[in-house]
């Protein structure tokens, strides 16, 4: 089933054409963006059931960008008509040119930036779906739910809730200057199952997840999840600290993903170069990991929830390679950041919402695969832990400083599994050093679209990660 442009955008395409026409006779360059996002999320838990919009994602508005020989400035409104169309372009007139000249008369500092060009590009994307949402009742989305959430209630008497959670976003946009005229319209879904576990005053949880450019079929995948989240919950209920040091690890796909955001995501958005608050520029097609280490990010090579046909900027999505055999090679970046850096946008212009700036962001970010076995991983570790699932994390483009906190640890002596549990586990470092570390990269690769990235303590976008698992050095507490 092909996931349909919103009725919305459909209505007010032609007047976003006019007011692009309109703008065309006073501005080197128009553009604007139409936004439609809907967002819902179906939540169970023992005490009962809810189903709420979900505010992070939710919008529908436009944003209009002008050029005026000089600086590029936006204007974005949410009510758009014909009656209101001579309005909204008087109001851009005045921001885009009006207060220009009067901040240049008084001699404030203004960036000047190049005209942007643009080759003629006409396309609609559309991605496809097995079971559309708005085919499924709520209701029926609840009970689906409630019946996971009773199946993993019989898994333990030890359990005192699991908490079950379906979220789905559709989103439709369309990007239209004097040579673009692009649209998208797709859906993506995750679940979540969170059990907790109690005995005494020890209290436990876990959490797994799922996502996808799926319909509500994922439902029937987030089933499956349910005993190994059990399980490790109950598991959970006898975890230890670790005794801080240094120690062999291995990372799995979700702790590797987090890795690869933070390590060399982050640290190659290119609005931070401008910004002068990056370190990575000093270190282009210089050895910043193992030999062995490959990581992209990109929207083309895997159908991801970050995955989109063109960006909020009007570029299309394509996949970049950061690092290619340790070596640091490319940034992300949006459209301005590669004006002012004389560089090829990579379609990574993302904005939260249509009232916020278009910052360079993450989509997919990804380490290739590799050629190990996770068996012989484990099997050359002589006292260390196996890293799995992720609670946060966060790094410093400029000093690259990295921090990530893992949900728990599994302890391996003389090459195997001992049943030992560790929670939670932090793990830091200096990037450089814990990629350069890396010495085995599995077969397997997975990755993740169930997280959101806040650049700076703000602005949410859906973000993607993940990799194969990875044998390193790090350092625990």
């Amino acid at each position: 089933m092909q996931v349909k442009l919103s009725d919305n955008l459909n209505r007010h395409m032609q007047l976003m054409k006019r007011l692009v026409d309109m703008l065309d006779k006073d501005f080197d360059y128009v553009s604007i963006l139409g936004t439609d996002v809907s967002s819902r999320v179906y939540s169970v838990r023992t005490t009962g059931e809810s189903v709420q919009d979900f505010q992070y994602f939710l919008e529908c508005g436009y944003v209009v960008r002008v050029y005026n020989g000089r600086n590029y400035s936006e204007h974005s409104f949410n009510e758009f008509s014909e009656a209101l169309l001579k309005g909204i372009y008087e109001d851009i007139l005045a921001v885009g040119q009006a207060k220009f000249q009067r901040l240049k008369k008084e001699g404030m500092p203004i960036n000047g930036y190049a005209k942007l060009e643009e080759a003629f590009v006409q396309k609609a994307f559309h991605s496809e779906l097995e079971i559309e949402p708005a085919t499924v009742t709520a209701q029926e989305k609840l009970e689906k739910l409630t019946a996971i959430m009773h199946k993993g209630l019989k898994m333990s008497n030890e359990l005192v809730d699991v908490r079950v959670s379906y979220h789905e976003t559709q989103v439709s946009k369309v990007f239209i200057s004097k040579n673009k005229e692009l649209s998208q319209s797709y859906t993506y879904t995750n679940g979540l199952i969170v059990p907790l576990a109690k005995r005494g005053n020890n209290v436990q949880y876990s959490f797994d997840t799922i996502s996808g450019l799926k319909g509500v079929e994922l439902l029937d995948e987030l089933e499956e999840k349910c005993q190994g989240v059990v399980d490790e919950a109950i598991a959970l209920l006898d975890a230890e600290r670790v005794e801080p040091g240094e120690y062999d690890i291995i990372c799995n796909p979700k702790v590797t993903g987090v890795i690869a955001h933070e390590a060399f995501g982050h640290g190659v958005e290119t609005d931070m170069f401008v910004k002068d608050r990056a370190k990575a520029p000093e270190y282009m097609n210089k050895q910043v990991a193992a030999p062995m280490v490959t990581m992209k990010d990109g929207v083309k090579s895997y159908p991801c929830p970050s995955s989109y046909f063109f960006d909020d900027e009007g570029t299309i999505g394509n996949d970049t390679v950061i690092i290619q055999d340790g070596m640091l090679k490319s940034g992300i970046s949006d459209i301005l950041s590669a004006n002012v850096l004389e560089t090829k946008p990579t379609g990574n212009g993302r904005r939260e919402s249509f009232e916020r700036k278009a910052y360079a962001r993450m989509t997919n970010t990804y380490f290739e695969s590799g050629k190990d076995e996770l068996s012989d991983m484990i099997a050359s570790i002589k006292h260390g832990y196996l890293l799995e699932n992720i609670r946060s994390g966060m790094e410093d483009p400029k000093n690259w400083g990295i921090q990530v906190v893992v949900h728990l640890g599994r302890e391996i002596k003389d090459g195997k599994l001992t049943g030992k549990i560790i929670s939670p586990v932090f793990l830091t470092g200096y990037v450089p050093e814990l990629l350069q570390s890396i010495t085995m990269m599995s077969k397997d690769f997975e990755l993740s679209g169930s997280g959101a990235c806040g650049k700076g303590h703000k602005e949410v976008i859906k973000t993607t990660d993940g990799g194969p698992y990875i044998k390193a050095k790090g350092r625990l507490a």
